[in-house]
């Protein structure tokens, strides 16, 4: 895509690390054999016991130039039967390592000489580190389950490392490295990071949430990485807010011609259909995840970040305007898919597909041949109408004293028009199944979960619903039981909504008391009632919920009828 506007025909992109990224986190950095051999500590060894037959490489810099010399068709092969073809080599070496321009008796071996240099960018070379007290590294931590503090970090903090990496030692089709470099220039931005600081931001790097250069920060407020496994923290849903408020405000001057937004493989589907919803943006989003470790064989990350860039390149996503015609997308596996409609199935590259039974993978994505075959025909991103420019400054919310359900205004946003991190819903996932009945009875209170739920919204979250999973296609409840509870939590002020239970293909109706969503999996059904519940706030609570009036029930259904009309378009 040229870009006029910036003097170059390069893309600008921002890359926004996103939290449990593997696309950003390396395998165990493990103590190599030259390094324990010198160390006199037990080898790596095969199952016979015999000493590993490599070193694995890993990416690192060298601290001063040297020379090296490189064995002529050593790189193929093949490269020795088409010797013809070649120009001679730089010289000759002999068995001890002497180097002659011409060839002679004992130096016969013929070599390429080259220097390299520190400024060359990274190198596979042995990992040689070794634990304080001189042992081997064996794993991410000093011991299996070290303490955060005795354990090293495999996310990197940001993306520069990773796509430095990809240039620097990926190989495009066309046997060039710096194939993202060569396209665009890429800005990066920690705005819910997988790796951090521990010890203090150094100077000059960005912060994901502590207060800038020198900040100390957080596991689990800061940085959220999954590795080591007992060392695993989740963002809480106020993460949200912070997602959505700063892609917005790195997005919205016109700065980046799009972006890609980095994540987990099994959280990223939920991330990029929140981003396509909130986003008041007309450039392309761009979700990336991996299955493998950045750098483990046959990682497929690299390989969907080079597709991103040469998707926001190509301008297929732009409409006679420029604008963006296809909403914030996942592209992974060479395809571009519908945020709203893609989904993880299986922990392999390859393992994404689309959801809801009508489509999903709208385009291709590779080099030279990006390309949108179809256009998603919901509302997205500037067109969404939940996105944030959008969303009002407050809503009517609901809370229970003394016994008595009332209505209370929750601000949304900040004066400065940011999402406020306390106002994102509380919205909880319910399913439903057959036989799940004790007797022939109708017993609301056995529902535990929904009442249990039900009580803490009304006490501690005055903005929050409920996603019931119910029967497929239509996602209706199967236990009478079940569904009395829920209506009586609509009745309480709590919108639910009602969807098939899977990966269905039907359409999730509309009924009195519930909403339809549609073909929406659960967990997209969720993000989607989170904003809806931050447009058009709770709904209105009845005097009693057990019992409510025509009066009441109809003007609950008048209140739904606003979010039905959102989940028929977005």
């Amino acid at each position: 895509m040229r870009d006029a506007r910036h003097g170059t025909n390069k893309a600008r992109i921002a890359h926004l690390a996103g939290p449990n990224a593997t696309i950003h986190n390396t395998p165990p950095l493990v103590t190599s054999n030259k390094a324990r051999a010198i160390h006199a500590l037990p080898l790596l060894t095969d199952v016979d016991g015999n000493p590993s037959r490599y070193d694995s490489l890993r990416p690192q810099r060298l601290a001063v130039p040297v020379h090296v010399y490189i064995e002529q068709f050593s790189a193929h092969p093949l490269e020795a039967d088409a010797a013809h073809l070649y120009a001679p080599p730089d010289g000759y070496v002999d068995s001890q390592g002497n180097f002659s321009t011409t060839e002679t008796a004992t130096a016969n071996r013929p070599v390429f000489r080259v220097e390299l240099r520190p400024e060359d960018g990274y190198y596979p070379l042995p990992y040689m580190a070794r634990q304080r007290d001189g042992s081997a590294w064996e794993t991410d931590g000093v011991s299996s389950f070290a303490a955060r503090e005795m354990s090293r970090q495999p996310f990197m903090p940001d993306g520069s490392r990773t796509f430095e990496e990809v240039d620097r030692l990926g190989v495009d089709p066309k046997g060039r490295g710096s194939a993202i470099h060569d396209i665009a220039d890429v800005e990066f931005y920690r705005v819910a990071p997988s790796g951090g600081y521990m010890n203090g931001v150094p100077s000059g790097e960005s912060s994901g949430h502590a207060d800038g250069t020198g900040a100390i920060e957080v596991s689990g407020r800061d940085f959220f990485p999954y590795r080591p496994p007992h060392l695993s923290r989740s963002p809480p849903r106020t993460t949200l807010a912070r997602i959505a408020n700063a892609t917005q405000k790195i997005l919205r001057d016109g700065h980046y011609d799009g972006a890609i937004w980095t994540q987990g493989s099994p959280r990223i589907e939920e991330t990029i259909y929140w981003l396509n919803l909130v986003l008041d943006v007309t450039v392309p989003v761009c979700g990336n995840a991996s299955q493998r470790y950045h750098g483990e064989t046959s990682n497929d990350g690299p390989r969907n970040l080079i597709d991103s860039v040469h998707y926001i390149s190509s301008g297929c996503w732009a409409d006679a305007e420029g604008h963006n015609r296809a909403g914030a997308v996942l592209v992974q596996d060479q395809r571009v898919f519908a945020a709203r409609e893609v989904v993880k199935v299986d922990a392999r590259p390859g393992g994404f597909a689309a959801s809801g039974g009508h489509g999903g993978i709208i385009g291709a994505a590779s080099e030279g041949r990006s390309r949108l075959c179809f256009t998603p025909n919901a509302k997205h991103t500037y067109q969404s109408e939940l996105n944030i420019s959008r969303l009002p400054a407050s809503v009517c919310g609901i809370t229970q004293r003394d016994g008595t359900i009332g209505r209370i205004e929750i601000p949304i946003k900040t004066p400065s028009g940011d999402l406020r991190d306390d106002a994102i819903p509380y919205v909880s996932i319910v399913k439903d199944y057959s036989y799940s009945e004790d007797d022939f009875g109708i017993h609301p209170e056995n529902e535990v979960d929904i009442v249990a739920i039900l009580r803490k919204c009304l006490t501690s979250h005055p903005l929050a619903g409920f996603v019931l999973e119910g029967l497929s296609p239509y996602g209706k409840p199967a236990s009478a039981s079940k569904l009395a509870a829920l209506e009586r939590a609509v009745y309480c002020g709590l919108p639910i909504v009602c969807v098939g239970r899977g990966n269905t293909e039907g359409f999730a109706r509309h009924s009195r008391s519930f909403i339809g969503g549609s073909n929406l999996t659960a967990t997209k059904a969720r993000m989607l009632l989170m904003l809806c519940i931050m447009k058009f706030g709770m709904l209105p609570p009845a005097t009693d919920a057990e019992h409510p009036s025509e009066a009441e029930r109809n003007a609950t259904e008048q209140h739904l009828d606003r979010y039905r009309k959102i989940f028929d378009t977005h």
